[in-house]
Parts: structure tokens; sequence; C-alpha cells
């Protein structure tokens, strides 16, 4: 890149450091106070001001935003939590809806203008959100079994001949209580973190072909603007896939936490 001093020598070319937030306040030594996590309290504001939205003036016959909001809502009440969770979907629907709507706006975040960076693509985000769904499952589980039947529950199932738990025992434990909730937030994290750097290499390089003198480079870099946009609409279809596998994965946890059988 011509022209370029330290600093842009510093962000050139793009890579993983594109990704690294801009502290809000640069000389108050406050470096995690971002532009990602203030992008993540206002995800967190939309989403609630969005519900509140959809349950003003209810009718009986819904008017279309009613109507979207219904469909929304029995989306993730009816097709993640009665059908992973049976009788007991009632009580943890409310955060299986304000988990979806959460990760599909920060996803969303993605392809706005004003930002065009996916939240999740912080790896953080995505363990810290995970963590909630573990203490969630775990909680439920203790809740409905006791600490001991629980424990006893997620790392000793039934029909397993009692010399086989020295091998069953610590594999359990692995599965429930650290694989889960690391692989649900990697997923989340490595589909955004990926589908955004793809969008990168596509916007930046053919903004820099573009700018070169030769006919041949300017029309490879018009191409790769092009490809761009149906990469943009695959990254909306990816972002609600992602927030809808997240929660249904936190639902599955949940209803294998509150089984009488593992």
């Amino acid at each position: 890149m011509e022209g370029g001093g330290e600093g842009d020598a510093h962000h050139w070319p793009p890579g993983v450091h594109s990704f690294d937030p801009k502290p809000l306040f640069p000389d108050a030594g406050m470096d995690w106070l971002n532009t990602y996590l203030l992008q993540a309290v206002i995800g967190a504001l939309i989403v609630i001001l969005l519900w509140l939205w959809f349950a003003k003036d209810q009718k009986i016959v819904p008017g279309f935003k009613q109507w979207i909001g219904e469909q929304l809502y029995n989306l993730i009440r009816n097709g993640i939590g009665r059908d992973a969770l049976g009788p007991d979907y009632h009580k943890y629907t409310p955060y299986l809806v304000a988990l979806f709507s959460f990760i599909l706006v920060n996803n969303l975040f993605g392809q706005f203008f004003l930002s065009m960076f996916p939240t999740f693509s912080r790896v953080g985000y995505a363990y810290g959100l995970a963590l909630l769904s573990f203490i969630l499952y775990n909680a439920a589980g203790i809740a409905k079994h006791g600490l001991g039947s629980y424990l006893k529950l997620m790392t000793m199932p039934k029909g397993v001949p009692p010399l086989l738990y020295i091998i069953i025992i610590p594999l359990e434990i692995l599965s429930n209580f650290i694989v889960r909730p690391i692989t649900l937030a990697l997923r989340l994290f490595a589909n955004l973190f990926a589908g955004h750097l793809v969008v990168i290499v596509f916007v930046v390089g053919g903004s820099m072909l573009l700018e070169s003198a030769s006919v041949l480079y300017k029309v490879a870099g018009g191409a790769s603007l092009l490809m761009a946009f149906p990469i943009f609409g695959l990254e909306l279809f990816i972002g609600a896939l992602q927030a809808y596998i997240f929660t249904v994965l936190t639902a599955q946890y949940v209803a294998s936490s509150i089984a009488d059988d593992h």
C-alpha cells in the first residue's frame, strides 16, 4: 500500500489483527471498554426493545407486527423448546428466546454498514454465552435431581457394567462438563470468524485490484467485489443458522440434564 505510514503498516495487510477492538477511551487505560463491548450492549438493548415492541398493543386479530413477533416466538417455543424439553419447556422458553434473539442481532452486525463486524467473531463473547448455557443446564439438573444424583446421572449412565466405570466416568466428565461448553462456543466463533474473514479478503482484495493500472487486474477486482454480495447473503444465512443451532444445543443440554435417564 503506497503512502502508508507506521500506523498503516501495522494494520496492513488485513488479517487476524483486523478483528482487534478499538478502545472507546484510549487515554483512560481501560482497553476492555471497547467498540465490541459497546456493540454487545447495543445488541442487548435492541433485543429488549424489540420484544417490548412486539408485546405492545396485543390484539385478538394480530396485525403484521404482532404476527411477526408471534411467528418468531412460536419458532423458538415450539420448534426448539417444546420439541427438546417436553412438558418442562415453559420455564426455559424466555431464556431460549433471549438467547436466539441476542445471537441473531449480534451476528447481523456483520452486515450492518456502521459496524461490519459480528460480535461473536471475538471468541471471548462466544465463551461468555456458552458459560451462561453451561450454568443453566447444570443448575436445572441439580435443581431437579439434587447434586449427588445429578452427578451420578451425568457420569454413570444406566446399563453400564460397574467394571467399566473407571473408563466411562472420566469420559462422561470430559464430555458433559468440558467438551460441551467449549464446542458450543467454538462452533459459533469459528463460523462467524471465518465468514467475516472471507468477506474481508474479497472486499479488500477487490479494492486493491481496482487500484491497479492493469485492465486485467481491474476486471478481477470488479469480479471480486461482485462476489462479495452473494457472500454477504451467505453470511446472513449462516448468522441465522448459528443462532438457531446454539439455541437448539442449549435446549438439548438442558433436556439431558433434567431427564431421568442419561
